[in-house]
């Protein structure tokens, strides 16, 4: 009896189920349920796909290692973005590292300004102090004025003038009225100028320079001594001895310099103190005539004009030396002197 074909193919034993397979597999043995039925050959098993699995260390399960898919999540710039929070204190932060960044180039560049400032100011303040230190001490009231000294007296007396100015006492010497004391003191008519000296800690000197008489002028019945400005020193009804009597027209010179006046005052300060104790009287109507009288002889000295006066001075005493008894000297052309 005629087998069915197949009848004697040999019965592979049942295998237990494979584990799930990709995809390649899969084809692979629909490929074999695919080959013909009556052809008999050997079954191939399929060769079993090993994945890459990293080994666990000892003591520790796969389980509790992150897959690759957490480790590529947590490596990803884009796994967690930031909170608006977390970018405002971010771009802070960097303002303020701009900012310092700034100021460091900033003082780099103005070292060399900022020293000579420096410099400036440091000196500013000590003389803002000198000046402070000073102004505490000029206005404090151990600087009060408490003795007063006067100078430079002939005619005057000192003590009045002192306590003339007896009404700055207790004040601080860089506060003394000079305006006052030039009021007190030109109540001395005899007082042609003066200086102030402090001397601290409380004390100040007047030097007085007194007005020197040149001569008298008669003023109706009354003399008066007057000196080279024409200002009046004294005033007395007979006339003083020693001074001789100005017969002048004219102001001083600091008025009028062509006057007769000023031209008299002008020859009798050039003359030698001897000579000029001699004169008896001088008169003078323009700057060109002045012309004297010798007391006790009555000669008659021809001056002329103002100037070459020291040397004229120098040609009369000559004169009076080799020609005492001459009624006349004629020395208004100095390089050609006559008597007479």
């Amino acid at each position: 009896m005629k087998r069915p074909q197949g009848y004697d193919r040999r019965e592979v034993p049942a295998t237990p189920p494979a584990p799930a397979r990709h995809e390649p597999e899969a084809r692979d043995e629909r490929r074999q349920d695919a080959a013909p039925a009556g052809r008999i050959g050997t079954v191939t098993e399929p060769i079993p796909v090993i994945r890459d699995t990293p080994t666990a260390p000892p003591g520790e399960t796969p389980a509790a290692r992150p897959s690759r898919a957490d480790r590529t999540a947590e490596t990803s710039p884009y796994s967690r973005l930031p909170t608006n929070r977390e970018i405002d204190k971010a771009l802070r932060a960097a303002r303020r590292e701009r900012k310092r960044l700034e100021r460091g180039e900033v003082r780099r560049f103005t070292k060399r300004s900022r020293r000579r400032r420096i410099a400036w100011l440091a000196a500013a303040a000590v003389v803002a102090g000198l000046v402070l230190s000073v102004a505490l001490v000029a206005y404090s009231p151990l600087l009060a004025l408490k003795h007063i000294q006067v100078t430079g007296t002939s005619r005057l007396d000192a003590t009045t003038i002192e306590k003339k100015l007896s009404d700055q006492l207790g004040t601080p010497l860089p506060l003394l009225d000079q305006a006052g004391i030039s009021s007190d003191l030109a109540a001395f008519p005899l007082i042609r100028s003066y200086t102030v000296e402090s001397h601290p800690p409380d004390s100040i000197v007047i030097r007085v320079v007194e007005r020197q008489p040149v001569g008298v002028i008669q003023q109706g019945a009354a003399y008066t001594l007057v000196d080279a400005a024409k200002v009046p020193i004294s005033s007395s009804e007979k006339r003083p001895d020693g001074y001789p009597l100005i017969a002048a027209s004219g102001a001083a010179a600091d008025v009028d310099a062509d006057s007769g006046f000023a031209a008299a005052a002008s020859v009798l300060s050039a003359l030698p103190d001897d000579v000029r104790a001699q004169v008896d009287t001088i008169a003078a109507k323009t700057k060109d005539d002045v012309s004297f009288t010798l007391r006790g002889t009555g000669a008659t000295v021809v001056w002329g004009s103002a100037e070459d006066s020291s040397l004229k001075a120098a040609d009369l005493g000559a004169l009076l030396k080799s020609a005492p008894g001459s009624s006349r000297y004629d020395v208004s052309s100095p390089h050609s002197v006559t008597t007479g």
